[in-house]
């Protein structure tokens, strides 16, 4: 039996409420504990909601019940639109932990952004099943709007005389939207709780983005640098940085054991130990090091540095793992209701076919971290077995080696593109492949294709792109863009944190 229902309104107040009440009487016969959560809601309508609570004996506040009033939800909207579905999907969860049923009731007219569309985008952020207020005369067209709109998931149309066991019947959805995956990596971050080094304390974006992260509590975090200057740039950018580790690695305590360690593992390679006291100095060779010795978990760098700064340190202290000859890059891409993983957009310009096998399983182990039950696709330009050449037969190689070495991959190429994502397509290209059409892990066949689609879809599509997150380490070291966004900073400290678990 489903957990919750979202209620979508008509144009009717009247027959809102009479639906509704009559659900609310039907939940509260088969639970003890209901709630109700209108994520909008027109001030003058905060009465009725009163008047359920009151009715069906709810213990619930009237805050609790709605999200926004129509005035602030227009100007959270039109302000910060991420936050606006972020506050609705935390006050949600919030309910559906608290209690046994939680009934969405969308009665609210969204002015501007009235329409099915916002509604189908909260539910979807939900997992809440549709049951949609519809006459007789437009059932037919908004039929075909929600098969369209939920692909094939099931809601039911509902009027006054509607059937309470069809409403029971639905069962809850499970789209994976950006602010859906956002929230549930924040949640499994807070339960326990790394530490993640940030060197470039002399970047603004990353002293804002320390305050987020302080503030949601979801990482504890070392600053490295001047303190005295750290303090002065965040007294300047008005940010509390008060409860912040800050360490110089020009003077720090650690200077003189980490320049042991650091001569130790590379003389053999001809590091003097004046070199090394030299390159300990160094931000991020420090950052390494706290990782090393287990003084931090994970290093987030990058923000005004290469990647080959980044990386280099890592590979010559952490090392990869056993198994592993090499390290490479994943971006999770959120979609309008899913995320998808590319790999490998960041590291190795043109992998071999045994590069590509293990890319293929770190990424898969990667996606398996982060909530998500990989299917895995080695694309090339041709599907199947329709295309011959040079590139298409090593990928045809990697797939050969990654079943080899791992057997439990569900893994199958080469393919499109088109092939690997749409269902219809791969049903013609790849009747009898059980990846193609269902893929949600592209394993590319070099940079090249991997940095274009990326970039590609991200501005296209306005999707949501989360990294590259290094996978191959034995800890996480993650590398930022020199063009990111502190929201990148912020989601890049978080996946690297769970890295760490």
């Amino acid at each position: 039996m489903m957990a919750n229902l979202y209620l979508m309104r008509s144009r009717s107040d009247e027959l809102n409420t009479i639906i509704s009440t009559n659900l609310l009487k039907n939940y509260s016969k088969i639970y003890k504990n209901i709630a109700i959560y209108c994520p909008v809601i027109y001030i003058h309508r905060v009465p009725v909601l009163q008047g359920w609570l009151e009715e069906f004996n709810i213990n619930q506040t009237v805050k609790s019940a709605y999200g926004f009033t129509f005035r602030e939800a227009m100007e959270e909207f039109s302000k910060d639109p991420h936050n606006f579905f972020n506050v609705i999907l935390e006050e949600y969860e919030e309910l559906k932990r608290k209690y046994d049923f939680v009934l969405v009731n969308s009665f609210c007219e969204f002015g501007i952004l009235d329409g099915f569309d916002l509604s189908i985008k909260l539910a979807k952020n939900l997992n809440t099943p549709i049951a949609a207020i519809i006459n007789d005369e437009d059932k037919l067209i908004a039929q075909k709007y929600f098969d369209h709109a939920l692909d094939g998931r099931n809601y039911v149309l509902i009027n006054e005389n509607f059937n309470f066991e069809e409403v029971q019947k639905l069962e809850e959805y499970d789209f994976i939207t950006p602010h859906r995956f956002k929230y549930e990596l924040i949640k499994q971050s807070v339960k326990n709780k790394k530490t993640v080094v940030l060197p470039e304390s002399n970047d603004e974006r990353i002293l804002k983005a320390a305050e987020i992260l302080l503030k949601s509590k979801v990482v504890d975090l070392i600053l490295l640098g001047d303190e005295e200057k750290v303090k002065q740039d965040a007294a300047r950018l008005s940010l509390d940085l008060s409860t912040i580790q800050i360490i110089n690695p020009l003077n720090s305590e650690y200077n003189q054991e980490f320049t042991s360690i650091l001569y130790e593992a590379r003389k053999s390679k001809g590091m003097s130990l004046e070199e090394a006291k030299m390159l300990v100095q160094d931000k991020t060779y420090f950052g390494t090091l706290l990782i090393h010795t287990g003084k931090a978990d994970a290093m987030v760098s990058g923000a005004s540095t290469t990647t080959a700064e980044t990386i280099r340190p890592a590979l010559q202290l952490i090392k990869t793992k056993e198994g592993i000859s090499s390290v490479s890059g994943i971006f999770f891409m959120g979609l309008e209701d899913q995320v998808l993983a590319f790999a490998d957009c960041a590291v190795n310009p043109s992998p071999s076919a045994e590069q590509l096998a293990i890319n293929a399983y770190v990424s898969a182990m990667t996606a398996k971290s982060f909530g998500l039950e990989p299917k895995i696709a080695l694309l090339s330009y041709s599907s199947g077995d329709s295309g011959k050449g040079e590139s298409v037969d090593l990928v045809k190689e990697a797939l050969k080696i990654a079943k080899e070495k791992y057997p439990e991959l569900n893994i199958d190429g080469p393919m499109q593109f088109d092939c690997a994502y749409d269902p219809k397509t791969a049903a013609k290209k790849m009747p009898n492949s059980k990846i193609a059409g269902h893929a949600n892990v592209y394993i590319f066949p070099d940079l090249n294709a991997a940095n274009i689609c990326y970039k590609a879809v991200q501005r296209t599509a306005n999707a949501l792109a989360i990294g590259p997150i290094l996978q191959g380490l034995k800890k996480p070291v993650n590398d930022l863009s020199r063009g990111c966004l502190v929201d990148d900073i912020v989601d890049t400290v978080i996946l690297s944190a769970i890295q760490a678990q």
